[in-house]
């Protein structure tokens, strides 16, 4: 148990982070903010364009500082990006404020969620399974080494993949009270 007022996040594209965050939320209650929407209305830009001006790098930059600030709010369920994990100071601020929900999803579950999905930019590439592959084997390792519980990914509606989550965080979450939420 990892006793905290905050509700973190991750996981592969795709795995539904957003989706189930938001729906978490709602039945925690909770305000609910997703890492890369919140970059994008601070610079006024989406992801694509952030990376096509600054490159990967300056996106990292750009999500390490937001998710400072954003770990610090409490109480929240914050959905961050899925190469968040990638830099150690974002994994140790997620470990330190909040309670890291991994949502575990294998590649043939992402083929087929991102089938249509042509916005992300780490997966402009001619071979996508091998790019998520690839990606996998660089993430999961982080995912596993942060997370306080993993929930694996079945071929099931949003809704449902949400019930069945709440019912684990309620066994597996210490959620801590706090007397004055932030926006």
């Amino acid at each position: 148990m990892n006793p905290s007022p905050n509700l973190f996040l991750i996981g592969p594209t795709g795995a539904g982070k957003t989706s189930v965050g938001r729906r978490l939320a709602a039945r925690l209650e909770l305000p609910f903010l997703d890492l890369d929407r919140e970059i994008e209305t601070q610079t006024g830009v989406d992801v694509p364009t952030i990376f096509d001006i600054e490159g990967e790098a300056g996106f990292r930059q750009r999500e390490a500082a937001m998710l400072d600030e954003l770990s610090q709010r409490h109480p929240i369920v914050l959905a961050t990006g899925a190469g968040a994990v990638l830099d150690a100071d974002n994994r140790r601020r997620l470990a330190e404020r909040g309670f890291v929900l991994w949502l575990d999803v294998g590649v043939d579950q992402q083929i087929q969620r991102l089938q249509h999905d042509t916005q992300r930019p780490l997966l402009a590439s001619a071979d996508r399974r091998q790019r998520l592959l690839d990606m996998a084997l660089a993430r999961t390792p982080l995912y596993r080494d942060l997370a306080n519980l993993r929930v694996p990914g079945h071929d099931e509606p949003v809704e449902r993949a949400s019930e069945r989550t709440l019912h684990l965080l309620d066994t597996h979450w210490a959620r801590t009270p706090t007397h004055s939420p932030s926006p």
